[in-house]
């Protein structure tokens, strides 16, 4: 039988991997950006990489995403440490 604790736990990973899904996208926004600004240099595989104001955007886009993914993930790491020690 599983105990609350080992329940609880599975439930966390769950959502951590959920949330690491979710903000795949972000980095793959945050990596093109980067691209776009540093490696491009206006030759880029993509027309709209050469865009500043696109290139911008996919860097907001995807700062915003990956900061939201550290605000979810930040506690569930913190509730899976203590669930882990007590089990």
């Amino acid at each position: 039988m599983i105990s609350n604790n080992e329940a609880e736990l599975n439930d966390i990973k769950k959502k951590i991997v959920k949330t690491q899904i979710l903000g795949a996208p972000g980095a793959i926004l945050l990596g093109l950006g980067l691209y776009g600004i540093f490696g491009a240099n206006g030759d880029a595989f993509h027309p709209l990489l050469n865009d500043k104001s696109i290139v911008n955007s996919l860097l907001i886009v995807g700062v915003a995403i990956e900061l939201w993914q550290l605000y979810v993930l930040i506690p569930l790491f913190k509730k899976q440490s203590k669930l882990s020690r007590l089990i």
